[in-house]
């Protein structure tokens, strides 16, 4: 028997927040809010809910510090809200583990359109994953280790940049699957990808060398002609 996923609404703005607790309450989801960074580290802590509606412009306590504080424990998914259409305040949530991001105003039928996709995204990843504990993907003799950004290859760690963790996170999250560089890009930076961007290539050469993959036969990072790079399952 399916649950019925949580979600935890976390913004300033009472109304706001009870319009949308009662807007998704309509759509076969359960919902808590509250309305301060300190409450909702708490809560997202203690609750463990499935997803999080985080405002970023919380008193106090901010969502970016909320998020920074509570992603090394909690697994679920993040979507964040802010009234400020900033690319850098984007990118710093993405980085410091959002998975979604949304400006507002705005509209419930995209919002719920949002997270239904992270919803998804995270059921599948659970039923494709072969992991050693609820954080770590393992592929043959590489492990990827979210919760504490670690990296062993054959028991031994590797040393690993933020972007280069994050890369090799998402291609292991997807493993078998080919994601274009499009679709990589957007992840990482939340931009559209230029044609002389090469920031994901050089990417995933710094992650191919660190691997020990031979580019010609690789074991991991495997290039997919016309459709991009895809995570294989090891030796």
């Amino acid at each position: 028997m399916e649950t019925t996923p949580t979600i935890l609404v976390v913004d300033d703005d009472v109304e706001l927040c009870s319009l949308i607790t009662n807007y998704l309450s309509n759509h076969d989801f359960q919902l808590t809010s509250c309305h301060t960074g300190v409450d909702a580290i708490e809560r997202i802590v203690n609750e463990k809910p499935d997803l999080v509606i985080l405002d970023l412009m919380l008193p106090g306590v901010d969502g970016l510090a909320v998020c920074r504080e509570v992603r090394g424990e909690f697994r679920g998914q993040i979507l964040m809200l802010t009234a400020l259409d900033d690319q850098a305040d984007e990118i710093a949530g993405l980085e410091i583990g959002a998975d979604d991001y949304l400006t507002k105003p705005v509209s419930p039928r995209l919002l719920l359109a949002r997270i239904r996709t992270l919803l998804r995204r995270r059921v599948t990843d659970e039923k494709t994953i072969t992991t050693l504990e609820e954080s770590t993907i393992v592929l043959g003799e590489l492990e990827v280790d979210q919760a504490n950004r670690e990296v062993r290859l054959a028991q031994k760690p590797l040393r690993m940049t933020t972007t280069e963790f994050d890369l090799l996170w998402m291609l292991a999250s997807h493993a078998g699957e080919p994601l274009s560089r499009e679709v990589l890009h957007q992840k990482m930076y939340r931009l559209e990808l230029e044609p002389n961007d090469r920031r994901i290539d050089l990417l995933v050469s710094r992650l191919r060398k660190k691997l020990g993959d031979d580019t010609a036969q690789p074991h991991y990072l495997k290039t997919v002609r016309g459709k991009g790079y895809q995570m294989g399952t090891g030796r």
